[in-house]
Order: C-alpha cells, then sequence, then structure tokens
C-alpha cells in the first residue's frame, strides 16, 4: 500500500506540514506539545537521534519508513533545543506546558481568593512561565545569568502588583453586591498574567535585543546577526502569550457561573473542584496549540527590511531566524 503524502515525502529539519497556513502550523505545533513525548525514555530518545544522524549521512537502514522518520524528528524537536542542542528541562518543553501548567492556573482561577493566595499563584505562574520561555527561547547567543534573573524579577513583581492592585479596587468598589464581585474577581487573571506574560518575555529575552539573534539563508547557513529580526521574534512571541491566557482566564470562569447554578452541584458542592479543574485542563490544552500556531517557529523576513550589512552579504530575498516558542 502505497504511504499517505503526508508521509512520502521526509525532509530533515523542516515541519511536517505547510507552515505557510495556520492549520499547518497548528498540526505541527500539536505534534511539538503531544504530552505523550514526555514519557520517552532516554534509550527511544537516542535511536531517533540516530536514525536521523543516518537519514543525514544517506546510512539510514533499508524498510524505514518516513512516518518511522516523521515520528522521530517530533520526538527530538519536542525535548531538544534547536539552537542549543540539549535536552530541555521535562516541566519547561512545551509538551510540558499543559500537564506542568494546569494546576496553577486552576489555583489562579479559584474563587475568594486572598492577597496571599493571589501574591503566591500569580508568582508561581511567573517562575514557570519565566523558565519556559527562557528554556525555549532563540538560543544562538549566549544569555547571562544576572539577565535571567532580572526579568524573572521584573515579571513576576508586575503580575504580582497588577493582580494585587486589580483585587483591591473590586474590595473597594462598595457599590458592587458580593455575588458580582466575586465573578468580576474571577477575570482579574486575566489583565494580570497578560500583562505579566509581555513583560516576561521581554524582560527574558531582552538579551536579544542588544545582540541580535542570527539570520539563516535558504541553506541554513548563518548570513549574520540581526537585532531587528530578534525585535520581531520577541514582538511575535509576546503576542502569542497575550492571546494564550485570553480563553484559558476567560471561558472558565464564565462555563463555571453557569455549572455552578445547577441543582447536583448545589447539593455536591465536592464535585465543584474536579469539574473547575478539567474545564482549566480542556480550555488550556485548546488554546496553546491555536496561540503558539498565530506564527512558525522558523519565520521568515524580507532581507530589505534587515541591516544594510545583512542585505550586502547575501543574495537571498528572505531570511530565516528561530522565533522562538
Amino acid at each position: 500500500m502505497a504511504e499517505s503524502a503526508a508521509c512520502s515525502a521526509f525532509q530533515l529539519g523542516r515541519p511536517r506540514y505547510d507552515q505557510t497556513s495556520f492549520l499547518g502550523r497548528l498540526r505541527h505545533f500539536v505534534d511539538i506539545i503531544d504530552p505523550s513525548t514526555l514519557f520517552v525514555s532516554e534509550k527511544k530518545l537516542k535511536e531517533c537521534i540516530k536514525l536521523l544522524d543516518d537519514y543525514k549521512h544517506g546510512t539510514l537502514p533499508p524498510g524505514v519508513s518516513a512516518d518511522q522518520l516523521w515520528e522521530a524528528q517530533k520526538i527530538k524537536q519536542a525535548i531538544i533545543h534547536p539552537d542549543t542542542g540539549e535536552k530541555i528541562f521535562m516541566p519547561f518543553r512545551m509538551s510540558g506546558y499543559v500537564p506542568f501548567g494546569t494546576p496553577i492556573v486552576i489555583g489562579l482561577l479559584l474563587p475568594n481568593q486572598t492577597v496571599m493566595s493571589t501574591i503566591i499563584w500569580q508568582w508561581l505562574n511567573q517562575s514557570h512561565n519565566a523558565c519556559v520561555n527562557y528554556a525555549n527561547r532563540n538560543a544562538t547567543k549566549p544569555t547571562p545569568t544576572s539577565k535571567f534573573l532580572q526579568g524573572y524579577v521584573g515579571a513576576v513583581t508586575s503580575a504580582v502588583s497588577i493582580a494585587v492592585g486589580l483585587n483591591m479596587l473590586i474590595q473597594k468598589a462598595n457599590k458592587l453586591s458580593p455575588s458580582t464581585r466575586m465573578i468580576i474577581q474571577r477575570f482579574v487573571p486575566f489583565p494580570a498574567v497578560a500583562s505579566a506574560n509581555i513583560c516576561n518575555v521581554a524582560l527574558m529575552r531582552h538579551n536579544e535585543l542588544s545582540e541580535g539573534i542570527d539570520v539563516l539563508d535558504h541553506t541554513g547557513s548563518v548570513v549574520g546577526s540581526s537585532k531587528i529580526a530578534a525585535r520581531h521574534a520577541i514582538m511575535e512571541t509576546a503576542f502569542t502569550r497575550v492571546v494564550l491566557p485570553m480563553p484559558i482566564f476567560v471561558l472558565p470562569p464564565i462555563i463555571m457561573s453557569y455549572i455552578e447554578r445547577l441543582r447536583f452541584l448545589q447539593r455536591n458542592r465536592r464535585f465543584l473542584l474536579p469539574i473547575h479543574s478539567l474545564v482549566c485542563l480542556v480550555t488550556f490544552g485548546l488554546s496553546l496549540p491555536v496561540a503558539i500556531s498565530l506564527f512558525p517557529q522558523m519565520s521568515q523576513i524580507e532581507v530589505s527590511r534587515l541591516e544594510p550589512e545583512i542585505a550586502m552579504a547575501t543574495d537571498c530575498r528572505l531570511l530565516t531566524y528561530n522565533k522562538g516558542l
């Protein structure tokens, strides 16, 4: 039987699906965030890397299908950083973002938050985001530890300040009924997280703006280091970090406000937290691939928009850079 078209033309280092369309990027990132890759053994990872190396050097054993090669590349891309070639710590991989991030989202959306609980959950959320941003950054240039710490402190401070400030404003709004106040409080995490996410990306990756990131030609060769490309990469990533929490922190409060009125749950309050957790998990799981699919990871930019010295160093019209995740 002939293999499907999707499996018939394996290309090393290239996405399996068309990255010029949103649907193609969505299918690609669904593979990237597949939580099953978290359970891949060291032995399996080494086998996948060897298989790809054999393909690269033309020593591939007979009988290896394109589907096996795509699977090997999927596993490698989910675990190994494309710039450093090192394993990404499991909780900070994109495939671990939903499993490790969902408990924090549940905590952020719990009703009747105190100032202390707001601080703790916002701190945990931005700590996780900071580590994910750093682990999946464009790493063509080294980032000093001091820059990471500055970015981390700035992101946590902005998130906690916004969240606590909004909660205090709501508490002081005497005209609001207790039920209205509780509903509004459930939406506080979104502006706090969205604003802090922008700060998080900008501060965690600020070094790229001063050092630039590598831009590549169609052969994969480095043409130069561009600060303009770095700015585009950070802006695109920051935009996805605003879109990502929108459904996560807006839909569950709306859904739960209706579910909580059901007679069954009025009589069985112990089921509220499990249902709340399930709603958060599903929303997070659907939102992540959609948000990161807005832009391709390996983005292209016209040479005419880059620095003059880079334009003079190549005949290519388009250059590629790793946007990071």
